[in-house]
């Protein structure tokens, strides 16, 4: 997949991308999946269940701090 440099001519307020388009909660519940396929594992047991318990202690926000 190609990724492109930003237009370094452009200010940086528009080279960057707004804050409210870097999270990943649409509004809808996560899931032990969900969180998984965040961190890049492999859809194992093990794995949903690691999920399962994170999200239990954290809350659904906490796939927040999975992704960059």
């Amino acid at each position: 997949m190609p990724t492109t440099e930003p237009d370094p001519s452009r200010p940086p307020s528009e080279r960057t991308t707004p804050d409210n388009l870097l999270h990943t909660r649409t509004g809808t519940e996560v899931s032990p999946e969900d969180m998984v396929l965040a961190t890049g594992r492999d859809l194992t047991p093990r794995n949903l269940e690691w999920a399962r318990r994170k999200l239990e202690a954290e809350g659904p926000d906490c796939i927040e701090k999975m992704l960059p």
